[in-house]
């Protein structure tokens, strides 16, 4: 196991004990697990949740002991007060989940065995299909003239469209779409491949368009700013890293003056690219490959959108005697 660099989180529902074995498994599933530094934020503010309840519901803060002999009744408890606060049944999963990983990481350490988590069956998730952008308007989202009527710097313009067009065009996440360093994005003319660093710290190889490329360039052109080859390709108004949150904003402006709904998101583009693929026949494991699932189960929440083609595909390719 990885030893924790940080001190012992403190906890005023539990004894410290338990404050030193999370902060020893949030180390481990940050430094072998390689969990995200979000995921780990969510997972620790679900225990602190679950710990602060049972703190309340047994009159007492919580030690190991305690903890290990928890109850099938003890948990249920504690997610129906979150299911009382409205919460949906995927935090609710990832909270079970996250408690679950604390349960396993405690019995590896000879710290008790937490049985009544398996019990426990995981909250039921309604499937929500993803919900793709005409292909029109996915197109008019990289054109920095969509938005010539406001009063920003053209080289912010150009900056977000640059952005918008390698979601759309190279089915990135948006934080592999800013993670993107000056060296790693070629001139027009120069490549056609982008080696983009996904979830898990994963590297995957991915196409991208010479016209994509090309709208890249004329940002960095325009940038006010020094673009080393080992910084961040994308820079904010100020010369930093450029916040996700940014492009959020400049793509609600974009919906208001292309009329879209509100699913249309900057991950709505990395959906498109997969929808439009599949919708053009292409192959469902070449997708899977291009967006960095995985599991191929992942790449299936597509085919809902497009079932009639995967049947169209199903009946012209599938062998017959």
């Amino acid at each position: 196991m990885s030893k924790a660099a940080a001190p012992p989180i403190e906890l005023a529902s539990a004894d410290p004990s338990i404050a030193q074995e999370m902060t020893r498994w949030l180390s481990h599933l940050g430094a072998e697990r390689r969990l995200s530094p979000k995921t780990l934020e969510a997972y620790g503010r679900d225990l602190r949740q679950c710990l602060d309840f049972l703190c309340a519901h047994w009159g007492e803060r919580v030690t190991l002991a305690r903890f290990a002999a928890l109850e099938a009744t003890d948990i249920r408890a504690f997610m129906a007060m979150r299911r009382a606060d409205d919460i949906a049944g995927r935090s609710l999963m990832r909270a079970l989940a996250g408690l679950r990983s604390f349960g396993r990481f405690l019995e590896r350490e000879g710290k008790g065995k937490v049985g009544a988590l398996s019990a426990i069956r995981a909250p039921k998730v309604a499937k929500t299909l993803p919900k793709p952008l005409p292909m029109a308007s996915a197109k008019r989202l990289a054109d920095a003239d969509e938005r010539a009527g406001e009063e920003r710097e053209t080289w912010v313009l150009a900056r977000d469209a640059a952005v918008m067009a390698l979601l759309y065009g190279s089915g990135l996440r948006i934080s592999e779409a800013l993670g993107l360093k000056r060296r790693e994005v070629p001139r027009p003319g120069e490549g056609d491949v982008l080696i983009v660093t996904g979830k898990g710290n994963k590297t995957r190889m991915v196409p991208v368009l010479q016209n994509v490329l090309a709208l890249v360039q004329e940002y960095v052109a325009m940038c006010p700013y020094p673009l080393p080859a080992e910084g961040p390709i994308f820079l904010g108004a100020r010369g930093g890293p450029l916040s996700p949150r940014i492009i959020q904003l400049a793509m609600e402006r974009l919906r208001g003056a292309l009329g879209l709904p509100d699913s249309a998101t900057p991950h709505a583009l990395r959906h498109s690219f997969a929808t439009h693929l599949l919708s053009r026949g292409g192959d469902l494991r070449a997708i899977q490959e291009l967006l960095g699932h995985s599991s191929l189960s992942t790449t299936q929440i597509y085919t809902g959108i497009d079932s009639e083609r995967l049947l169209e595909v199903y009946a012209s390719a599938h062998p017959r005697r």
